[in-house]
């Protein structure tokens, strides 16, 4: 009883200094991890036992961490160091690209083929926003592309703020599609042994839906304000060539092949066998090796702290799943809907995407995989139904409020640098709708596809 009380404090303590961000939130959660290990299973449980299952270091060192054909991955109690392996292999990959200019050179050569003409350049960089964050983290591609934008709207005399609400709101969605677009997907696949594929046809065919919706809504609301102070010149001449942004052409050609590689890589892992952490460790590799003079400054580059903040995170959650929090928790979920799925997948989907739209949806998602697997079991309910809604809920509630999703607070803070301030009315009164609309096609849609 006392390691479970402990347990709630610690985790309930984390969230709120996360969410207040007195303290920077890697030093968050690496206190409340180390205070989980010292007090809730130390003081409350007396047990190494816990201590050594919630650090996870064995699984390392074991093959289906590295290769798991026609077998489960690794198991994932405590630290999902299969998670932290591949987002440190996918930030270096990607730093490697943006050295080259990779992400500018993309934004330009698409400026170009729409003839710099604004309402195609809208519609245009919402796709492009949406397939990057299907494969890169949604807080690089915002980064990149809101920084272009911006220009592009200075160029072209048009009001970014629109363009860098869309774009911000479909690189959440397309994260949502993929097992790498986000980390929450990422936690789930990696945690219950879902694949790429298996997320690209089930989670990837209903952010196909909603992108379609998403790009009407947008539309609809924006076209207006960007068409009516356009440039009406659009001599391509006028406009920076889109070469001027690769600044190592040879370094781009080999940036290049690697990402292709990482995504032919993640597409076939459930065939090859090779494991999300072999890849992202490959990637690092292959990455460095082919540019030996800048490793130096790719590794410097390569955000520490949010792997740090992993880390604490997953030790805080493996004290409410030691302590068997969790398990009360899915029960209680069962009762209340009394074992209906339907009201199961709607209970799952509105809590994780109101509760990310004020939280950071990481440790949401962490919380909720082994409550979900939980429930699977006793309820007798299909685990994959429930992870996608768990996938959907907390990659798209996100993007209600400035601070749901980090690549909302990197937009917004990208524009506002450059005296585009976007404040919370704007930002909620556009992206409120959109999130619902998304959160209800998701839910009809899995239970049209799957009851």
């Amino acid at each position: 009883m006392l390691a479970q009380v402990l347990a709630v404090i610690i985790f309930v303590a984390m969230f709120v200094f996360i969410v207040t961000e007195i303290w920077e939130r890697q030093n968050v959660t690496l206190v409340c991890g180390g205070l989980t290990l010292v007090l809730v299973f130390g003081v409350g449980m007396k047990s190494m036992e816990a201590v050594w299952s919630t650090l996870n270091l064995k699984s390392i060192f074991t093959l289906p961490f590295w290769y798991a054909a026609g077998a489960a991955e690794s198991e994932t109690h405590g630290i999902n160091w299969a998670t932290i392996i591949f987002i440190f292999g996918m930030m270096v990959m990607v730093e490697g690209m943006a050295r080259v200019g990779f992400f500018r050179w993309l934004c330009m050569k698409l400026a170009r083929l729409v003839k710099y003409q604004v309402i195609p350049l809208f519609v245009t960089f919402m796709i492009l926003s949406s397939v990057l964050a299907m494969f890169i983290d949604s807080i690089t591609v915002i980064l990149f592309l809101a920084a272009v934008t911006i220009e592009l709207a200075q160029l072209l005399k048009f009001n970014p703020v629109p363009m860098i609400l869309s774009e911000i709101f479909c690189a959440n969605l397309g994260g949502s599609a993929t097992m790498c677009g986000d980390p929450p997907n990422i936690i789930i696949g990696t945690s219950l042994g879902y694949t790429f594929a298996d997320f690209v046809t089930n989670t990837g065919l209903i952010a196909l839906v909603s992108l379609i919706a998403v790009l009407i809504y947008f539309y609809a609301i924006f076209h207006k304000e960007l068409a009516a102070g356009a440039s009406e010149v659009k001599d391509p001449s006028a406009y920076p060539e889109p070469s001027s942004a690769i600044t190592d052409k040879k370094g781009f050609v080999i940036s290049t092949l690697i990402f292709l590689c990482a995504i032919v890589l993640l597409v076939t892992h459930a065939q090859t066998g090779l494991t999300v952490a072999f890849i992202g460790v490959f990637i690092t590799i292959l990455t460095l090796v082919t540019a030996p003079r800048h490793i130096g400054e790719i590794m410097k580059k390569v955000d520490y702290k949010t792997l740090l903040f992993f880390i604490g995170l997953f030790i805080v959650v493996g004290g409410l799943e030691e302590t068997g929090i969790l398990v009360i928790m899915a029960d209680f979920i069962g009762k209340i809907s009394g074992g209906n799925i339907k009201l199961i997948i709607a209970i799952i989907i509105w809590i994780s995407a109101i509760a990310s739209a004020f939280v950071d949806n990481i440790p949401f998602a962490a919380t909720m995989v082994p409550i979900i697997d939980t429930l699977a079991a006793t309820q007798g309910v299909d685990l994959g139904v429930l992870a996608y809604t768990l996938a959907m809920g907390t990659d798209i509630g996100g993007s209600a409020t400035p601070i749901g999703a980090s690549a909302n607070v990197v937009g917004i803070a990208t524009a506002a640098k450059q005296g585009y301030v976007i404040k919370w009315g704007k930002y909620c009164k556009t992206m409120v709708p959109a999130t619902v609309i998304v959160v209800l096609i998701s839910m009809l849609t899995i239970y049209l596809r799957y009851l």
